[in-house]
């Protein structure tokens, strides 16, 4: 402990007292603040309005004196508290996943003492954390260059939205079976690349020949190499399908980017997000008329979604995205008992979500209870994808 610590008195009215938790040693916060109105999502509370209310925080945990340190240092020093808050928020609803590395206090952290923390914790635990923490760099650059107030002026020219939950109905009334969202995608992390030919836009017209209500494009660069201008391409190639932006969300920033390159539903992770982050997220694609997709991988995922108003579409992905494991029974077990009465009273959409390979897969998840399926590797990876969403069903399932 002392190697990990340098400490320098400084002088304090009144000492605060810090909480460390282990290994981390990560401070715990106490706001003393009037509980969230229910439906006031840019209430003080919410981690994402936090951080557009920098200005307006005052007396931390611990005060910073804008006569010994630089407003950047502030700011930084800012930005670090928000960022511990956020993350007590998430790990009080179960969220595993840390939203950037715990790289400890920024050198100019002041309290009783100053001190720096040298952190062992700033490796990912697992793939979803790792593709999570370079989101969270990606996105701030990527905000640096363009704006909110101009992607708003951007939203003039964004084509219309289409009605995704709409089509979702729509063929499954037609064909009795789930209503097919197929998945755009030339690479996954624990598959690699799926298919070396990669054409977004011709695999996207096979798609919607074979039958497709709907098609998932993966914007994630890094991780799936896919891009936002695959997304921008297909809107523009004449395919009528509606098109959901498959991303990984962090920050209502990318739900405006995502509609002006065409999206007209946007996925949203409970693993990633806490309640008033999906609450907020999910009031701002009303507004632009998108649909959200909420994924969930397990039952205290579900009852959080459950318990917000508003959610229209859940995706039970079978896939666990710590480990990559896949068990198409997640689905089953995600829907019986209150869970799926809730579902059936609210009029709630579910999605099947990986692991579908079969026609018995698809009647297994939809003896289940599922209105639609979202599936990737089993058809893109196909010569001719048409002719795999043919062999997926079991059927011709095109118009």
């Amino acid at each position: 402990m002392e190697a990990a610590m340098s400490f320098k008195a400084t002088a304090a009215p009144a000492p605060r007292v810090l909480s460390f938790q282990s290994l981390n040693f990560r401070p715990k916060f106490t706001f003393l603040k009037p509980p969230t109105p229910a439906g006031n999502f840019m209430a003080q509370n919410s981690p994402l309005c936090i951080r557009a209310q920098k200005s307006e925080l005052k007396d931390g945990p611990a005060t910073v004196s804008s006569t010994d340190i630089s407003e950047r240092d502030a700011l930084k020093v800012k930005e670090w508290e928000i960022g511990m808050f956020q993350d007590e928020i998430a790990a009080s609803q179960g969220i595993r996943i840390r939203r950037r590395p715990p790289t400890g206090p920024p050198s100019h952290y002041v309290g009783p003492f100053e001190f720096r923390i040298q952190n062992e914790g700033n490796t990912p635990r697992n793939i979803l954390e790792e593709i999570v923490w370079n989101k969270d760099v990606e996105v701030s650059q990527m905000k640096e260059k363009m704006p909110l107030l101009a992607l708003k002026k951007a939203l003039d020219n964004a084509p219309p939205v289409r009605d995704f939950i709409g089509a979702l109905k729509a063929a499954n009334s037609r064909t009795g079976l789930p209503g097919l969202i197929a998945e755009v995608k030339k690479a996954s992390p624990s598959r690699g690349v799926l298919r070396e030919d990669f054409d977004p836009v011709e695999i996207a017209k096979a798609y919607e020949k074979g039958g497709a209500a709907c098609l998932s494009v993966l914007t994630d660069e890094k991780y799936f190499q896919g891009g936002f201008q695959n997304l921008e391409a297909v809107r523009n190639s004449g395919v009528k399908c509606p098109l959901l932006c498959k991303e990984f969300v962090i920050d209502a920033w990318q739900i405006y980017y995502a509609r002006t390159k065409g999206a007209d539903a946007i996925l949203l992770i409970a693993a990633v997000l806490p309640d008033l982050d999906i609450k907020y997220m999910t009031k701002i694609c009303k507004l632009l008329g998108l649909t959200a997709l909420i994924e969930v991988h397990d039952e205290r995922e579900m009852d959080r979604v459950l318990g917000i108003d508003g959610v229209e579409l859940i995706g039970i992905n079978n896939r666990n995205l710590e480990t990559f494991e896949v068990d198409i029974g997640n689905t089953k077990k995600l829907l019986e008992g209150e869970r799926g009465r809730k579902i059936r009273e609210k009029g709630i959409i579910v999605v099947g979500e990986s692991g579908l390979f079969t026609p018995a897969d698809i009647a297994y998840v939809q003896e289940a209870g599922v209105k639609a399926v979202l599936v990737g590797e089993s058809i893109v990876k196909q010569k001719n994808p048409t002719e795999g969403i043919a062999g997926l069903f079991g059927k011709d399932i095109s118009l």
